[in-house]
């Protein structure tokens, strides 16, 4: 994002491997030269004159009959900004289209920044006539409609399209749908990378005016497809290419968490990353996705045991640690615990322990994670996931503290199903080891905190299978009580699961960023007011 120097380098890299090939033309995905999505740093000026100088050089370097491009830019005409793609051969920018629909919901805020394009005509290229959409295009009928009826021969769509889960299913039906509308075949670029909070999982894909499958890219891994194309009787063929298969669900979520780690990481020019290895399964696999993404060496692991820390806590984080191949130590919380407890000794005088002390450990250890990042410069990872952060089962300025969640959007359940399809899967491009790197015995075990004696997770929630299956409904589908009870859940737990919901919004607003993985993540996805007294009337 913003590294416009660096970005056209990519182009023109692969601009070079097309010129190798002897290809007519390269496309690229949504916005390329900027980064997306750019929110209010496209409203700069000084963007927006470096992001056009940019295309004025890389217009001037197709004056030597090689390819052309298809590149996404901003672009200003008229004193108005537009989210466009500009076409650039001979040495000149011979064409510009601007993005007709701008998505204005979940992740999407572009009617902040852009203006909304014409229904755009095709662009005459080479004897052939071009009708380009830009992402969300794809999505509505109309400017697929608009290019057919004005002469279109080949739709072709630049699209930075973020993963969520299932994302491929909804995109192929979509490109059939344009195809099987128009009778035009269709092409689709994706970006691919990490931006923040979004994951671009790449999956390019050509579709011939028959609805076959003509080529797919893989997910999550850089690739340039060359697809070679032929004029028929009934209009423009793609030759059939390699048609990657997609990831399945599983495999997809654990390799958004890792390239979105990756590059949050890398981009920021972190050193590494440092996280508190607990014993339990979610820091033991937040930590296997981190080792994937920067390899062992990159992550540190402490573990910061206090009184209430089990044998079996200690036993199975080294044994986590030492499959993984991580630097690994101890540093115990308990002389911090006590100077803390004598210095409010006085202030909670005649008063019992409760929550208050179970939060200052939480807090302590959050203070000494901050304290080796500070010092050494690895980003906190912080390992909470999507139960828990839902029902505000998380310590502000304790276990929330850090620059990056993995898990931020990964209910519990799924994370017991990544671990074992982790034992016995290595993802694409990992730097970590194959075979198992979270002990069956992690997995296994009650969920605790082990903030006091003999405490698991269930002592004050659901069991975790019945909290995902109405967080399910609450949060992803924002279905009211009464239909939720009436798919089986009890009434007085969906109420209280609700209420929890909506009292830990100000928590939220708080917790550091994570990678997007379902359709309606906290934050960009879902908004709600911190201060919030509607509850579902009773029915």
């Amino acid at each position: 994002m913003g590294d416009i120097l660096g970005n056209r380098r990519l182009i023109e890299q692969a601009r070079a491997r097309a010129a190798e090939a002897r290809a007519d033309l390269v496309i690229y995905p949504e916005l390329a030269i900027v980064g997306y999505p750019p929110e209010d740093l496209v409203l700069r000026p000084s963007v927006q004159e470096a992001c056009e100088a940019a295309i004025r050089e890389l217009a001037a370097q197709t004056a030597d009959s090689g390819p052309a491009m298809l590149v996404g830019t901003p672009w200003r005409e008229n004193g108005k900004l537009y989210n466009s793609v500009v076409l650039l051969d001979g040495g000149q920018v011979v064409g510009v289209r601007h993005k007709h629909e701008l998505p204005n919901y979940g992740v999407f805020d572009e009617k902040r920044v852009f203006t909304p394009g014409p229904l755009p005509g095709p662009l005459p290229f080479r004897g052939v006539r071009l009708g380009v959409m830009i992402c969300e295009d794809m999505w509505q009928p109309d400017v697929a409609e608009c290019l057919a009826e004005t002469g279109a021969e080949i739709l072709l769509v630049t699209n930075g399209s973020p993963f969520e889960v299932n994302k491929w299913d909804q995109r192929l039906p979509l490109g059939v749908a344009r195809v099987v509308e128009t009778g035009l075949p269709l092409l689709y670029v994706n970006r691919i990378g990490g931006q923040d909070e979004l994951v671009f999982d790449g999956g390019g894909f050509a579709i011939n005016a028959d609805h076959s499958l003509a080529a797919r890219q893989p997910d999550f891994i850089e690739d340039i497809a060359f697809t070679e194309w032929y004029r028929g009787n009934d209009g423009w063929i793609c030759e059939k290419g390699k048609i990657a298969e997609p990831l399945d669900r599983l495999a997809s979520i654990y390799q958004a968490m890792v390239v979105g780690l990756r590059d949050y990481v890398n981009r920021n020019k972190f050193p590494g990353v440092v996280l508190g290895l607990s014993g339990g399964i979610d820091s033991a696999l937040s930590a296997a996705v981190a080792v994937d993404a920067l390899g062992p060496q990159r992550v540190r692991c402490v573990m910061l045991p206090s009184k209430y820390t089990s044998q079996r806590s200690l036993d199975d984080a080294a044994a986590c640690a030492n499959a993984l191949g991580v630097p690994y130590e101890t540093i115990p919380i308990e002389p911090a615990y006590q100077a803390f407890d004598g210095m409010l000794s006085e202030a909670f005088k005649g008063t019992k322990p409760d929550i208050t002390e179970e939060n200052l450990q939480s807090r302590i250890r959050g203070v000494i994670l901050m304290a080796l990042s500070n010092k050494f410069g690895h980003m906190v990872l912080t390992t909470g996931n999507k139960s828990e952060m839902s029902v505000g089962y998380a310590t502000l300025y304790g276990d929330m503290c850090g620059g990056y969640s993995v898990l931020k959007d990964v209910y519990k359940m799924t994370v017991y199903e990544l671990s074992h399809w982790r034992n016995v899967n290595r993802p694409l491009e990992s730097l970590g080891p194959a075979g198992i790197v979270i002990p069956p015995s992690i997995i296994e075990r009650a969920p605790s905190a082990e903030l006091r004696e003999n405490q698991t997770d269930q002592d004050s929630l659901p069991p975790y299978e019945q909290l995902d299956a109405i967080l399910e409904m609450l949060v992803e589908k924002e279905m009211p009580v009464r239909e939720i009870v009436a798919a089986g859940q009890p009434e007085d737990v969906v109420r209280r699961v609700q209420h929890l919901l909506y009292i830990a919004e100000y928590k939220r607003r708080q917790a550091p960023p994570g990678v997007k993985i379902t359709p309606r993540g906290f934050g960009r996805d879902r908004r709600y007011p911190i201060t919030n007294a509607f509850r579902d009337l009773p029915k």
